[in-house]
């Protein structure tokens, strides 16, 4: 199931409607072989080529149908919501119980697909009382890049320093640390240079300046640097056979919830997958590990590469119809925000 790429000229609409279903597209296809090893995913489904069902083992997606979105979505929408009606500012008390009210929201449904490591642990201490502003010291996994694509949809990726104040206060409260930075930093600048028209590689490029920076910001953590984790996952796959990459993505570039293992993951994902976001998306639900994350990462910036227009219609209407998705207004009053100046104040 090859797409060709669309037009160069699809507009800033198409491009940010790209991002979210992009990002809900690599989701549910992640969806079932999530937390599962590639020999398991193999075991079960010879290769994963489109929407599956939940399979009943897997302790996270038993019970849930094909094409269901998970946690990825929820909170990238949710964050989506808080800057829409915050007027481009999320406010980190609001954040905190946003995130609380959902996770509630998920037990009620008796999902086990809840919150993240980081996100659990720095909520936990908002709960017993710790300020808001401290909780995400130790945040370093992967919540935060996995939900900060409408961040890149909503601004402009320059200047940088004023795009990063927007990616910190997406991350403040669970992954206030140099490592959690940079990694939603590098989604978030791919994404919004996508949206302005660039390339998937210029987009990637940008990915690994706004990491670079992104990793100045916030408490240091300890662990690999993202942008030169980016820029190394993506020659290590160039050119080599599928096969062999997708190997190597597994047992050298990781697939696990760290940001250093998880994102560069995705970028080189993105280096074997082209324009192509399905096949972006396919590729990261056979690797293993965090797929729907990895998923949503390389769905959201191949989709905002290729435009909704670059994603297989079928697909995006399975996604509307299982999960009762709408992307459409979230996108225009992000869209809104992007040709607004941007808000007074710094994260």
């Amino acid at each position: 199931m090859h797409h060709p790429p669309p037009p160069p000229h699809h507009s800033a609409t198409d491009r940010a409607l790209g991002a979210l279903w992009g990002l809900a597209l690599g989701d549910a296809l992640g969806m079932p072989t999530q937390i599962m090893s590639r020999r398991a995913i193999a075991a079960r489904f010879g290769e994963v080529t489109g929407f599956e069902a939940g399979p009943p083992d897997n302790p996270v997606a038993a019970g849930l149908p094909a094409g269901s979105i998970t946690d990825d979505t929820d909170q990238a929408l949710l964050v989506g919501r808080l800057l829409a009606d915050g007027g481009g500012r999320i406010d980190p008390e609001e954040f905190a119980r946003a995130l609380l009210a959902w996770e509630k929201q998920m037990k009620a449904k008796g999902s086990l697909d809840l919150l993240g490591p980081s996100t659990k642990a720095a909520l936990d201490a908002v709960t017993r009382g710790v300020p808001v502003a401290e909780a995400g010291r130790s945040g370093t996994t992967n919540g935060a890049a996995m939900r900060v694509a409408p961040v890149g949809v909503a601004f402009a990726p320059r200047p940088l320093d004023a795009f990063l104040d927007r990616v910190v206060e997406s991350c403040q409260v669970t992954h206030d640390t140099t490592i959690g930075i940079a990694a939603a930093a590098a989604v978030a600048a791919a994404v919004s240079s996508a949206v302005d028209g660039a390339t998937l590689d210029e987009a990637m490029d940008a990915a690994e300046t706004a990491a670079a920076a992104g990793a100045r910001r916030g408490h240091w953590a300890a662990g690999a640097d993202i942008a030169t984790r980016i820029r190394w996952a993506r020659r290590t796959v160039a050119g080599v056979p599928e096969d062999e990459a997708v190997r190597l993505i597994g047992s050298l570039i990781g697939t696990s919830v760290a940001s250093q293992e998880s994102v560069p993951a995705a970028f080189a994902v993105l280096t074997l997958a082209g324009d192509d976001p399905w096949r972006a998306c396919v590729l990261a639900a056979n690797l293993g590990g965090d797929c729907d994350t990895i998923g949503a990462l390389a769905g959201a910036v191949s989709g905002a590469v290729a435009g909704l227009s670059g994603l297989p219609s079928d697909a995006v209407g399975t996604l509307r119809s299982v999960n009762g998705l709408d992307m459409e207004p979230l996108a225009a009053r992000l869209l809104e925000l992007r040709g607004t100046p941007p808000p007074a104040g710094t994260a």
